[in-house]
């Protein structure tokens, strides 16, 4: 045998531990993984500034010498921790990391107090920074996300501000002291190849959410077409960043209270650009975010501080209300289940300014007192409502007549205890001064009041009875459009901010001008109707005003302006009964008409008067589908609108209800 041979083989048989070849590890894995220097304790200074002290670990060999005697994070030791000593994980305000918690798991760990509570799943360094190095992986998605900011941090800085400034206190976003410190911070980093691993994309797509917004909020609406074009286009460009780092960053961090900010805020923006369809995807998205958290188990069974809870409880509050009420405004089904939540209304009071230890002794206030709070509250009952409205009136079977006056007595049941300052009728204004966010707040409910009672009455809208049984949807869908009308004419008045406030709650959900456009056509000669139609005109004239007014509001104009055009063509048929009634001139139609036919020469033509009054066949109008009766479809519990831009679909369905009027 050699001597190399026989040198292997004492080695082989040696069970000492051999020592390793290179460089020793000096830093914990978080500091060698950055390349920073470490003082060597447990946990380090720098793990300790990062705000991830759990994450600080040291390779088994360097445990003996490499580290002060202190104990080391078990498994053992999670297991046998509180509920609440969990809320911070993975150097964010997440709940649970990326586990998902559902409600059989919440019931036992409540029960039993989490003694078998498994460890919690995190990513190492090692592997989450390698994933980084990869060109052709993750890194390359950070990297482009973090290419669409500005480059200049003043005009960052500047947008930040307008949005805190203009928007924040009066939709409860984010808290802005924390959030202007954490700006700081990630500008701050340094922009090194290394330290794109420690970007939170969480944050980062709420950062970009709230650029959406406040691009368009420092462009003033007297600023030249070009430049508004240019504000929208960057608009756009904040909004599907956004989106796409609400996607990806569950893969990198697991969720956080900052993702379902995002989430919420993106469907908010959905909203005020009126695409109600699509964000009933991302109000889903959102509450999946929250319910993988274990928001929808309140914050007290999980032992949290008073703070922490009572910031859960006003989010998801929000977006319980969305929910419920975009899922009834498509006649889709909702994504929160009430049997599947153990969740109670915030409290009222704002503890957001107060320490953990001041907010557990603070004293919540009665509702006569109002606070940030308060809308949240209220807005809670008001979306469980909408949600039994949805269950028992627009199932897969229908519901009796019964039904919806019992539920249209809940829904006036919560308008009569609301307090003064939010009352529907003639509320108390005292207050507004001193509390400049109780306008926009007494908006957001009375919008969404009437918009959950239009919608429940709708289907009875159009039916008649010798025994007059269905004049109490008559009379409320009137008059909850004609007060929610009120309420736009009132509010368009204001700058881009104040419209944008505006829109922020479930006013673009639903169009009470297209339910006054319908009475109108449904009665042409009522006392009412031309009151009616003058507010309407006025509405489409400020709208069309609106420099910002997007493609999807235009054609909410255009179906409104139709709704005008088939009841002023009824009015003129019937004031001379005698006569041959003549086809509407060519000039009577609004322009947008004129110039889609043209386009589009098959597109039903303007109805015929002559065949509704003086011939009286009993054919279907010019244009509409024999095989639709519109009235009936009207009628259908399961039917709901069509969108706006759907202008033929409109047209047909006007067009058939004024022919049965």
């Amino acid at each position: 045998m050699s001597t190399n041979e026989e040198k292997r083989n004492k080695v082989a048989l040696d069970p000492r531990p051999r020592a390793r070849r290179g460089r020793k590890t000096t830093s914990c894995s978080q500091c060698h993984a950055r390349k920073q220097k470490c003082n060597r304790e447990l946990p380090c200074s720098r793990c300790i500034q990062r705000g991830i002290p759990q994450l600080c670990q040291w390779a088994e060999k360097e445990k003996g010498h490499a580290m002060p005697p202190e104990r080391v994070r078990t498994a053992a030791d999670t297991q046998g921790t509180e509920l609440g000593q969990l809320y911070i994980a993975r150097g964010a305000p997440s709940f649970f990391g990326n586990s998902y918690f559902g409600h059989q798991v919440a019931a036992r760990m409540i029960q039993e107090s989490a003694p078998d509570l498994p460890p919690m799943s995190l990513l190492s360094s090692k592997d989450s920074l390698q994933s980084f190095r990869n060109d052709s992986g993750p890194f390359s998605q950070v990297w482009d996300l973090l290419g669409l900011l500005p480059r200049n941090k003043v005009t960052v800085d500047r947008l930040i501000e307008k949005f805190l400034t203009e928007i924040n206190w009066a939709i409860d976003t984010v808290h802005p002291e924390t959030f202007r410190s954490q700006f700081a911070e990630f500008w701050g980093r340094k922009f090194g190849f290394d330290e794109i691993a420690g970007v939170d994309l969480r944050w980062l797509a709420l950062l970009f959410i709230i650029l959406a917004f406040s691009v368009l909020l420092d462009s003033p609406t007297i600023s030249s077409p070009e430049k508004r074009k240019e504000s929208e286009e960057a608009s756009l460009r904040f909004y599907w960043a956004a989106r796409r780092a609400i996607v990806i960053s569950p893969s990198f961090h697991g969720e956080s209270l900052d993702l379902v900010r995002a989430g919420l805020m993106v469907t908010r923006y959905l909203l005020y650009t009126r695409q109600v369809a699509e964000s009933w995807l991302t109000i889903s998205f959102a509450m999946r975010m929250a319910q993988a958290q274990g928001m929808h188990i309140d914050g007290e069974k999980w032992g949290l501080s008073r703070k922490a809870t009572e910031i859960r409880r006003r989010l998801w509050s929000s977006l319980y209300l969305l929910d419920k009420t975009i899922a009834l405004a498509l006649g889709r089904p909702y994504a929160i289940s009430d049997h599947m939540c153990l969740i109670k209304a915030p409290d009222n009071i704002w503890l957001d300014g107060l320490t953990d230890e001041e907010s557990s002794t603070a004293t919540a206030h009665a509702l006569s007192y109002p606070t940030m709070s308060t809308v949240t509250r209220l807005g809670s009952g008001l979306g469980k409502i909408a949600g039994e409205i949805q269950d028992r009136c627009f199932g897969l079977y229908p519901a009796s007549y019964d039904m919806v006056i019992e539920m249209d007595n809940k829904l006036v049941a919560w308008k009569e205890k609301l307090p003064s300052y939010f009352a529907v009728e003639d509320p108390d204004l005292s207050l507004d001064e001193s509390h400049t966010f109780l306008p926009w707040h007494r908006l957001y409910l009375h919008s969404a009041f009437h918009f959950a009672r239009i919608t429940l009455h709708r289907p009875y809208l159009l039916r008649e009875s010798i025994t007059n049984r269905f004049s109490l949807s008559h009379e409320a869908c009137i008059s909850s459009a004609s007060s929610d009308l009120k309420i736009r004419l009132q509010s368009l008045n204001y700058g881009t901010s104040g419209n944008m406030r505006w829109t922020l709650g479930t006013h673009n959900m639903f169009n009470s001008a297209f339910i006054l456009g319908i009475i109108a056509v449904r009665r042409p000669i009522a006392p009412q109707t031309t009151a009616i139609l003058n507010d309407l005109e006025e509405y489409c004239e400020r709208l069309r005003k609106d420099v910002w007014l997007n493609e999807f509001g235009l054609a909410e104009v255009k179906v409104v302006e139709l709704c005008i055009l088939r009841t002023t063509g009824l009015a003129q048929a019937t004031e001379q009964p005698g006569e041959q009634a003549p086809m509407s001139p060519p000039e009577v139609l609004p322009d947008f008409m004129a110039q889609e036919r043209e386009r589009n020469p098959m597109m039903s033509t303007p109805m015929n008067i002559e065949s509704i009054v003086a011939d009286g066949s009993p054919g279907h109008p010019p244009g509409s589908s024999p095989d639709i009766m519109w009235p009936a479809v009207w009628e259908d519990q399961n039917f709901a609108f069509p969108q706006a831009a759907d202008l033929e679909t409109w047209e047909q369905m006007i067009s058939e209800i004024a022919y049965h009027t």
